[in-house]
């Protein structure tokens, strides 16, 4: 079943400032209230929060930087938010930018998709309760998480390019994307995780796409937006290789002419209402089965409130 959810568009700095987005949750048609890895108020926390408000609701991390905690804390983190919201839980792991990593452990992951597969493969077996004994490149582990009840949880991996859609295939729940044509989708990545899946002999993991979007008012410029909203993604290789792949003339030496081109391709989507939903339909025709709106630029140019309004009137065409 296609669902729409909604991405908490900053890094927070007070956690009240997710009860606005985590009450449009409740009260609309969207699925699931989304937050990228905060450096401010770390994201597990600023959720547990919303738990702690009343406001329990399913929730998930797209994607949390792996470097920061051993698998066994990330079942444990994941499972741990599941039990307090008494919803699904869907923690999704990147191998993040090789600089951050290097600035922490001296080094980048040699190959950065096998050391996500391997991590969520961890974190994944743990939430089973059963013992793990596992033996790897990154990680010997050799334990449990105590059994307890708790609604379902899902670990899910970020996907850019092939190799993280093959490893997202053979070991996630769920292949979490950001900036991803409908094209590539359609014809490059699903293909590839279905295969992976297939290969494995496993379920083919749920595909979630993070969209930019914006409702076309006075006073914007899709430009603009797509600047703000894209612009650190714009001067990652990782990003821009990406886009390159997908047929998008995008540099990161260039991220405004990149933002041009995202805007033209649709890419940042920006519209009315309608077009808005469109877009998002198309998603769903190109096999993406969860789709996570994305105001980040309207909350950076145009504050809160408007970034709310554009995600009430466009969840509003999806009751």
């Amino acid at each position: 079943m296609s669902t729409v959810s909604v991405l908490f568009p900053q890094q927070p700095t007070d956690v009240k400032e997710l009860l606005p987005f985590g009450r449009l949750v409740q009260q609309s048609s969207a699925r699931r209230l989304w937050m990228g890895q905060s450096l401010r108020i770390e994201s597990h926390p600023a959720f547990a929060y919303l738990a702690g408000t009343g406001c329990q609701i399913p929730v998930g991390l797209s994607v949390g930087l792996m470097a920061l905690r051993h698998p066994f804390d990330a079942a444990l983190q994941a499972r741990s938010l599941a039990a307090l919201m008494d919803n699904p839980v869907t923690i999704g792991y990147g191998a993040a930018d090789p600089n951050f990593v290097r600035g922490l452990y001296g080094a980048p992951y040699e190959a950065p998709a096998a050391a996500v597969e391997e991590y969520v493969t961890v974190a994944r077996g743990l939430l089973t309760g059963e013992q793990i004994v596992h033996q790897g490149r990154l990680f010997t582990v050799d334990q449990f998480l105590p059994p307890m009840s708790h609604p379902p949880v899902e670990i899910g991996a970020g996907v850019l390019r092939p190799a993280m859609a093959r490893a997202a295939g053979r070991s996630a729940d769920a292949a979490i994307t950001w900036l991803t044509p409908t094209g590539y989708l359609r014809d490059t990545l699903n293909p590839m995780i279905a295969t992976a899946a297939a290969t494995a002999g496993r379920a083919a993991p749920r595909v979630v796409t993070v969209v930019h979007v914006a409702v076309d008012r006075p006073g914007r410029s899709p430009m603009l937006l797509a600047q703000h909203g894209c612009g650190n993604h714009l001067r990652a290789p990782h990003y821009t290789d990406m886009l390159r792949k997908a047929g998008l003339d995008v540099h990161a030496s260039d991220p405004i002419a990149g933002a041009r081109e995202l805007v033209e391709e649709n890419v940042y989507v920006y519209g009315s209402v309608s077009e808005v939903g469109a877009a998002i339909r198309a998603h769903f025709d190109a096999g993406v089965d969860e789709v996570i709106l994305n105001s980040t630029a309207v909350s950076n140019l145009h504050g809160t409130d408007a970034a709310l309004a554009d995600l009430s009137d466009i969840l509003t065409d999806f009751r």
